[in-house]
């Protein structure tokens, strides 16, 4: 596969992945909003920039619906919804004839369910925004959209090497969010763990749950014992849920396997190695062991390795010399 056919799949999967879980976090961030003192709002809502990456463009605000507005629609900023969809839909564009037609319409109905003017508020305007109606209207249609746009990938298109690098994006960018995603809870869930549980804190659980979009799944584990060390197991190491650290890990060395083939094992063994590194500390490490170490470290080591991966399957696949290719 042409190198830049390869790099186009691939950033389209992590720009699609990568709004859905923004979308997820402001989405569940608006409705705990019911639920809380402006105390723990605060508290909440500086969280989420921090499980987004700390955006430096992005300058806090105690306006919740200022925030997400900034984080939903505004383009000049790289990790905003909409410039991810634009993002995606840019690099699908570019290898339009790799993907299937459904996969197309799905996301370019997407693109411009989410550009149209009427759903896009002008922020500048100070009396432009009604408060009261939340960006709900354009968040679900986010989420169904990348739902949708997911199912037809794997239905419509064929399962080959393409397909594989749209399975490596989503899964190294939703490891490394989900990890960080536990990073930013850190301080509230397990720094202080013979803390006594405040009375709302039931809601930061549930809160953490329904980011990773993990209530009912984990219900199904624990039943409805919901505990910060169960949630950060279930998070981390379940090898069953698609959104856990570990199923994420897991399935990224499927399709690096794939990729590699029989002929190209030998070319991939530094790229091999370094994810079966990472899958066997997943595997193989119990949830007390991190949970009595250092928590931070550990999952900032992960979203250390998971750029270490990125930055060597772009090096072997996408941004390779042409001396390297001929000697693979």
């Amino acid at each position: 596969m042409l190198s830049r056919v390869a790099d186009s799949l691939y950033w389209m999967s992590r720009y699609i992945e990568r709004a859905e879980h923004a979308t997820r976090l402001l989405d569940v961030n608006l409705s705990l909003m019911l639920d809380e003192s402006a105390t723990s709002a605060d508290r909440r809502w500086q969280r989420l920039l921090v499980e987004l990456g700390s955006p430096k463009e992005v300058k806090w605000t105690d306006d919740p619906y200022e925030l997400t507005q900034r984080l939903s629609f505004d383009t000049g900023l790289k990790g905003s919804i909409l410039s991810c969809i634009i993002s995606a839909r840019e690099n699908a564009r570019h290898v339009r004839e790799q993907i299937s037609t459904e996969q197309w319409h799905r996301l370019n109905r997407l693109y411009l369910q989410v550009t149209r003017p009427e759903i896009r508020p002008d922020m500048d305007a100070e009396a432009a925004i009604d408060r009261a109606d939340q960006p709900t209207e354009f968040l679900q249609q986010v989420m169904e959209g990348v739902h949708q746009f997911q199912g037809v990938s794997d239905s419509t298109m064929s399962h080959g090497e393409g397909w594989q690098f749209i399975q490596v994006g989503r899964y190294i960018e939703r490891a490394a969010a989900i990890a960080l995603l536990l990073e930013a809870y850190h301080e509230d869930l397990w720094q202080h763990s013979d803390r006594i549980p405040e009375g709302n804190e039931y809601l930061e659980w549930m809160g953490l749950l329904r980011s990773a979009t993990a209530f009912e799944a984990y219900c199904k584990v624990y039943t409805a014992d919901v505990t910060p060390d169960r949630i950060f197991e279930f998070l981390l190491l379940d090898q069953e849920f698609p959104h856990s650290v570990r199923f994420s890990i897991d399935t990224l060395e499927r399709a690096l396997e794939a990729i590699h083939g029989e002929g190209g094992k030998s070319r991939a063994e530094p790229l091999r190695r370094l994810v079966g590194r990472l899958r066997a500390s997943l595997s193989y490490s119990s949830a007390d062991e991190i949970l009595n170490g250092d928590i931070v470290a550990y999952l900032r080591g992960i979203q250390f390795q998971c750029r270490g991966i990125h930055e060597m399957m772009y090096q072997l696949y996408i941004d390779y010399s042409i001396q390297a290719a001929l000697a693979g």
